[in-house]
């Protein structure tokens, strides 16, 4: 398999459904949003995008199988599976505010070996694939440097559906805000964690959520130098619903906060 050459392909259906969803951010009405629970949206924009990408990653791999976000197809096992978010922070797109994101991410074999994060509104291409660096519209990037929380800028998403772990996820935002620079909750894990590989942020942490959130921002920023687990220190992060990612300079120090408050006692 070229991975490069399949990661420059991908790039060109995440600008193409990019595209489609920002020409389509007009035309959208109250009567075209579906509501899946209080803060959960979503418009036929969204459904449509992810079986454009669907339709057009098939012809890449024929064989491959879908994790996506909107249910246009699904996945059995096989060798190749794409995990997909069509538009990542649909609700900040339903209020005209950046960041929204187009998220694929390729497993082979259950390993991820390609991510694709464009970013819509900064038409941003964040991307990687196996064995290569991480990059930004075509320039190579990696993890900020910092090592003490007094030097980082902390990014995290509030849950909006699972409050199990409310009280928990309080007490580690008071840490933060006490011991960082401080806190950013922007509203699409995919943007959060290219944010990391780019050396913007220094570390994210959320819980409640899904692999399409996460998968493709979760190997760029692998790719990047960056670190990420679990609550617990382990590695269901891609579907366990929960992550903790840094720079690996900042990765320990972070880890052991969140995992205070929001591991497992």
């Amino acid at each position: 398999m070229n991975y490069k050459k399949l990661c420059f392909e991908v790039q060109k259906i995440a600008r193409n459904a990019g595209s489609f969803i920002r020409d389509e951010g007009a035309k959208i009405t109250s009567e075209d949003i579906e509501i899946k629970s209080v803060a959960s949206l979503v418009t036929y924009v969204d459904k449509t995008a992810e079986a454009t990408i669907v339709s057009q990653l098939k012809e890449l791999i024929p064989e491959s199988g879908f994790i996506a976000e909107e249910g246009t197809a699904t996945a059995n096992n096989e060798t190749f599976q794409w995990i997909i978010d069509p538009l990542d922070g649909t609700t900040n797109y339903l209020h005209n505010i950046a960041p929204h994101s187009v998220s694929i991410a390729l497993m082979e074999n259950n390993e991820l070996v390609l991510g694709v994060v464009y970013e819509i509104t900064a038409n941003e291409m964040f991307y990687a694939w196996k064995e290569s660096p991480a990059f930004l519209n075509g320039k190579e990037i990696s993890v900020a440097t910092a090592s003490k929380s007094e030097d980082t800028l902390i990014a995290t998403g509030f849950p909006y559906y699972n409050f199990e772990m409310l009280d928990a996820y309080i007490e580690a935002l008071k840490y933060f805000m006490k011991n960082t620079r401080g806190i950013r909750r922007l509203g699409s894990a995919a943007a959060d964690l290219a944010y990391v590989a780019a050396g913007r942020f220094d570390a994210f942490y959320e819980h409640a959520l899904h692999s399409w959130d996460v998968a493709a921002g979760v190997f760029i920023l692998q790719q990047a130098g960056g670190k990420i687990t679990d609550f617990n220190g382990g590695n269901n992060f891609l579907f366990g619903g929960e992550i903790v990612a840094a720079s690996k300079n900042y990765f320990d120090e972070f880890y052991r906060v969140v995992s205070k408050y929001c591991g497992a006692n």
